[in-house]
C-alpha cells in the first residue's frame, strides 16, 4: 500500500509532517508538491517500474496536473495504448502515469475507466481543482476536512492530526453506531471534524467549496444468460481466475495469506496456475485446535507445492491492542484485525504483495449471519 494526503493551500512544513505521519504505508520513496492553492504528499510503497520515474506527486507532460495515488489500477496497460494513441506521452511505466492522463482527457469521468483499488488526487492548476476518487467498494482508505473554506485528506485520520486546525472533538453519534454495529459506518468518524469519503464516490473542491458525487453502485440490472449450475460453477471459475492473474501484475515478490479456507485456497490454486516458481503462503495458527484451521493450510499448500509460512498465535497482549488500534484509526470489534497485523508483518519479511481470501464471504454470504437473515425473512 502507499499513503496519501494534502490540502488545498500552500504550506511545505504541515504537507511534510502529515506525509511523515504515513511513513508505514510506504517506506520506499515519499515526495510532496507545493504549489499555489494545493499541498500533496505521497509515501511510496513500490510495485510496479521501482524507479525514480514512478516518484509521487507525478505530473503530466507540461507540469498542469498532478497526481497522488494509493492503490492498484489492474487494467492500466490497455488504457496507456488507447491514451498514447490519442497523443499522450509517457515517462514511466507505472499505473500512477495512467490516471493523470486519463483524467486530462475524460476528466471527472476517467474513474468509469478505471478497474482496480485506489484513492487518489488530482490537481489541475489551470483551473484550480482538487478532484479526489474512491474507488468502487472501498478498499483503499480516505478521509478527509472541511473547516473555514479550508479541505485537507489523508489516507488515516493520524495524518489529518497533524493539522492543528482539525476538531478533535467525539463524534457521539458514531459512538452510537459504533455500539450497535460494532463499527463506525461513513461518512461519519469517531470524530466531529473527520468524515470518510464513502466508497464509489469522488469528492470535486472548487472555488472553496466541496461537491460529493457517487459515480457507481452495485446493480443487478443484466444477469447472465445461465440456466445451471455447472454453468454457474464455470462461470465464477472464470472471473476468478481473470481477477487472480490481473493482480499478479508486479516488479516485486508476491504471495498469498493461506487460511485453509475455500476462498483462500481458491486463490492460492488459481495462482499457481499462472505462478511456476516460488509460491510463498502465510497461515495463522492456534495452539486451541478447535479454533486452527492450521491442518486445512497445510493440506492446501502441500497440494500446490507452496513455501509455507506459519505464524502461531497464543495471546491478545494490550501492547497488540494498542498498536492495531493506532493503525486502523478507529476502534473495531474485530479481534482478527490482530493476528492479521501480525500476519503482515511476517509476510513484509519475504513479500511485498499478498492476495487474499478478504470479501469471499460478504460476496458469496459464507457468514452464518446471512443463513440467519435468510431464515428470518422466509
Amino acid at each position: 500500500m502507499c499513503g496519501i494526503c494534502g490540502f488545498t493551500w500552500p504550506d511545505q512544513d504541515l504537507v511534510t509532517r502529515m506525509t511523515d505521519a504515513i511513513q508505514h504505508r510506504g517506506p520506499d520513496q515519499d515526495g510532496t508538491y507545493v504549489s499555489e492553492g494545493i499541498s500533496l504528499g505521497h509515501r511510496r510503497l513500490s510495485i510496479i517500474d521501482l524507479s525514480e520515474l514512478g516518484r509521487q506527486p507525478l505530473a503530466n507532460e507540461d507540469g498542469r496536473v498532478q497526481v497522488t495515488f494509493n492503490g492498484e489500477i489492474y487494467n492500466f496497460a490497455e488504457i496507456r495504448k488507447e491514451l498514447e494513441a490519442k497523443g499522450h506521452t509517457f515517462r514511466s511505466h507505472t499505473d500512477t502515469e495512467t490516471i493523470v492522463h486519463a483524467y486530462e482527457e475524460y476528466g471527472s469521468d476517467c474513474v468509469h475507466r478505471f478497474q482496480g483499488m485506489f484513492a487518489f488526487a488530482v490537481w489541475d492548476s489551470r483551473d484550480q481543482t482538487l478532484f479526489i476518487a474512491r474507488d468502487r467498494v472501498g478498499i483503499k482508505p480516505l478521509y478527509y476536512t472541511e473547516i473555514d473554506g479550508k479541505l485537507a485528506f489523508a489516507s488515516e485520520i493520524k495524518s489529518l492530526l497533524e493539522w492543528n486546525g482539525l476538531d478533535r472533538n467525539l463524534n457521539r453519534q458514531a459512538l452510537y453506531h459504533y455500539l450497535g454495529h460494532e463499527f463506525v459506518p461513513a461518512p461519519m468518524t469517531m470524530f466531529d471534524g473527520v468524515k470518510k469519503l464513502p466508497p464509489g464516490h469522488t469528492l470535486t473542491w472548487k472555488h472553496n467549496r466541496s461537491h460529493i458525487e457517487q459515480w457507481w453502485d452495485l446493480e443487478f440490472n443484466d444477469p447472465p444468460d445461465i440456466t445451471n449450475a455447472d454453468q454457474a460453477v464455470e462461470l465464477v471459475r472464470e472471473r476468478l481466475e481473470e481477477a487472480v492473474q490481473a493482480r499478479l501484475v508486479s516488479d516485486v515478490p508476491l504471495g498469498a495469506f493461506l487460511s485453509g479456507g475455500l476462498d483462500s485456497s481458491a486463490i492460492v490454486a488459481m495462482m499457481r496456475k499462472h505462478i511456476t516458481g516460488k509460491l510463498p503462503t502465510f497461515t495463522i495458527g492456534y495452539e486451541d485446535k478447535s479454533f486452527s484451521e492450521l491442518d486445512y493450510a497445510q493440506r492446501v499448500s502441500e497440494q500446490f507445492e507452496t513455501e509455507s509460512h506459519v505464524i502461531m498465535v497464543n495471546e491478545m497482549t494490550p501492547e497488540l491492542i494498542e498498536k492495531s488500534i493506532h493503525h486502523l484509526d478507529e476502534p473495531m470489534t474485530d479481534l482478527s484485525s490482530i493476528p492479521l497485523m501480525l500476519l503482515c508483518q511476517k509476510a513484509k519479511q519475504d513479500v511485498s504483495v499478498v492476495l487474499s481470501g478478504e470479501g469471499g464471504d460478504e460476496v458469496f454470504a459464507g457468514y452464518d449471519r446471512f443463513k440467519a437473515s435468510k431464515l428470518n425473512h422466509s
